[in-house]
């Protein structure tokens, strides 16, 4: 009987690769598209079909078709000049090779400091942009811009991954007075600057000093300064959203208070804050599913408290929607971590970094679990991450 169930199974599976042999061309691209990205880079190994298959313009369109794959997270270190990603579909750290472009001289200190879709914006030391594709390695330096007033946001949203359609926003100026200015890859130009006016609905308005720094004394008798201490990769940290048919990015200033610059309508207005002025939090802007939330890490009690916030658009009122267990998050007091913190999808990834801490959580909407990640480790050294950029793993997402 062993025997016979063996003989069964073997021509089970002749009778498989027979069929997908059999497969025309357009079909199997279609199947092959739905395996993970990391799985796909291996289909050239298989034979010489596929691996013709692989590099052809019909397979990347294939890919293209497919709705949404699981994100990857472009990590951030002290070293500049490597590329590591967390991939969340199998909870695993990859290291991947760093782009050609970005290691020329001129380059070599860029920062990722905007993402969408499969791809990722880099910004060197003079201020020019380079967009890439993580997972092909494939680059392109976008034409010089005037950096004109104090740059303060950079925002990017990608429309189409095969097409290579995408924009970046970048926000400038000091409130009241605020401008944007707009890439578009299909033009390959920069436009004109547009001026932001203040929305006339705006009832929170602060004052024109609200963003000086504040310092104050601490429960524990510290000097605090309020202005917030950014990692220099999201020092222009923003989030993009489109929600009927309006563009609208938000940032945080440097005091913590959340603006949000509606690119259709032309105007900003603030958000009220979430804790006062005098208080010791960092705080952190995410997009989920298209919602602007934010994310806190708060001492109250001696403990610490990590929880998500939405506002109420109509009301312009905060209301929480999760938080970790305390006994979690009760880890993080009196350690003066900094948060930084990118959605993607039903996910929040956060690092929280500080000089005798460093941890990354992911938390989970659908199922409401935080879990912590396990460290990454490179030829036996351990890294450390001060922040993270979200994008999808796509080969087909052209610059």
């Amino acid at each position: 009987m062993e025997i016979g169930n063996g003989c069964i199974s073997k021509k089970r599976k002749l009778v498989e690769e027979g069929s997908l042999d059999e497969l025309n061309e357009d079909l199997l691209e279609r199947v092959l598209s739905w395996l993970p990205t990391s799985t796909l880079f291996r289909l050239g190994s298989v034979c010489k079909r596929w691996k013709s298959m692989a590099d052809s313009q019909s397979f990347k369109l294939a890919c293209s078709r497919i709705p949404s794959r699981d994100p990857w997270f472009y990590m951030v270190d002290a070293d500049l000049n490597r590329s590591i990603v967390f991939d969340s579909a199998k909870s695993s750290w990859k290291r991947l090779n760093h782009p050609s472009l970005l290691l020329r001289d001129h380059n070599r200190d860029s920062i990722p400091v905007a993402a969408s879709g499969g791809l990722v914006c880099f910004r060197n030391m003079s201020g020019g942009y380079i967009v890439c594709n993580p997972v092909t390695g494939s680059c392109r330096e976008l034409p010089p811009v005037d950096p004109g007033q104090s740059l303060l946001a950079i925002a990017m949203n990608a429309y189409s991954n095969y097409h290579g359609s995408y924009k970046l926003v970048l926000v400038s100026g000091d409130l009241p007075k605020l401008s944007f200015k707009v890439y578009n890859s299909i033009t390959n130009c920069w436009e004109e600057e547009i001026m932001l006016r203040r929305n006339a609905d705006d009832c929170t308005k602060s004052n024109d000093n609200d963003d000086d720094a504040v310092y104050f004394l601490s429960t524990a008798g510290n000097v605090v300064v309020t202005n917030m201490q950014r990692s220099p990769s999201k020092q222009y940290s923003s989030v993009f959203t489109l929600k009927d048919g309006e563009e609208i990015v938000y940032f945080l200033t440097s005091s913590g208070r959340v603006i949000a610059c509606n690119l259709t309508q032309k105007c900003f207005s603030e958000y009220p804050r979430l804790l006062p002025v005098f208080s010791e939090y960092s705080i952190d802007v995410v997009e989920c599913k298209g919602e602007m939330l934010v994310v806190v890490l708060s001492e109250f009690f001696e403990s610490a408290s990590l929880r998500v916030w939405q506002c109420d658009p109509k009301t312009k009122t905060w209301n929480q929607i999760a938080a970790m267990p305390p006994a979690m998050s009760h880890e993080f007091y009196d350690k003066k971590l900094d948060i930084n913190c990118v959605g993607a999808g039903d996910q929040i990834f956060i690092c929280l970094s500080s000089a005798e801490l460093c941890s990354y959580v992911l938390y989970n909407f659908v199922t409401n679990r935080w879990v912590e990640l396990p460290e990454c480790s490179v030829n036996g050294e351990s890294l450390e991450f001060m922040s993270a950029l979200s994008f999808e793993p796509r080969i087909e997402a052209s610059v």
